[in-house]
């Protein structure tokens, strides 16, 4: 093979899904993880609860997103990116009984930014590629940085276990084979030239509502 020859294959090759959902998004990743809510609750300036409201929030955006779960595995495609050991729902209520008590559901508050999201989540939810975009966003934040999350949040407001199972992944113990299988699972997916752009421009748009959740959080605690 030739050196043009390897180069016209090279530039040939498409570009991984994966690969291009790290990079399409990380301006907006980095505006949501350095939002001021953020900054405070992880250097210990807020209290707990701050971070209960915080679990408020993605209890109802996950009870969103876990539903189009279970719609997306009627689509052959859609069922490989659903995963049982990733649901968070009733680790999230776990957390709010422990953190706001056992009648959490009639005592927190969804936040005008949150309920944006859960809307945007039913109206794309059925969709693949809208799904594979907030499934990546949420689902490997939560086993990449989300680590770093609970480890602050043991450090600076003395939470253990109880308090923290939204960040406990007891079926996944060691995160870095599952993200490849879930990132080989992304890039296995079939979709239109059309369909990979429109993944990318919903993960954008999943993180900007991320960010707009924390403004509002931030709006309370900080």
């Amino acid at each position: 093979m030739t050196a043009l020859s390897h180069d016209l294959g090279t530039a040939r090759r498409p570009v991984a899904l994966s690969h291009r959902l790290r990079e399409g998004t990380r301006p907006e990743h980095e505006q949501a993880e350095t939002s001021g809510f953020v900054e405070h609750l992880m250097s210990g300036q807020l209290d707990v609860a701050a971070y209960a409201d915080l679990a408020a929030q993605q209890w109802a955006v996950y009870r969103a997103l876990e539903d189009a779960s279970a719609a997306i595995r009627s689509d052959a495609q859609g069922a490989t990116l659903v995963f049982d050991e990733l649901t968070r729902t009733p680790e999230i209520e776990k957390d709010l009984t422990f953190l706001v008590g056992a009648n959490w559901a009639e005592r927190i508050t969804v936040h005008p930014a949150t309920e944006r999201y859960v809307a945007r989540l039913h109206e794309v939810g059925g969709s693949l590629p809208a799904y594979a975009a907030h499934a990546y966003t949420r689902y490997l934040g939560d086993l990449s940085g989300g680590q770093i999350v609970k480890r602050m949040l043991e450090r600076h407001y003395g939470l253990s276990q109880d308090g923290l199972a939204f960040y406990t992944f007891t079926e996944i113990p060691k995160s870095k084979p599952f993200k490849d299988v879930y990132r080989g699972r992304l890039d296995a997916l079939e979709l239109s030239p059309d369909e990979l752009d429109a993944t990318v421009a919903e993960a954008q748009h999943a993180f900007r509502l991320n960010s707009a959740m924390f403004a509002d959080l931030g709006a309370v605690h900080c």
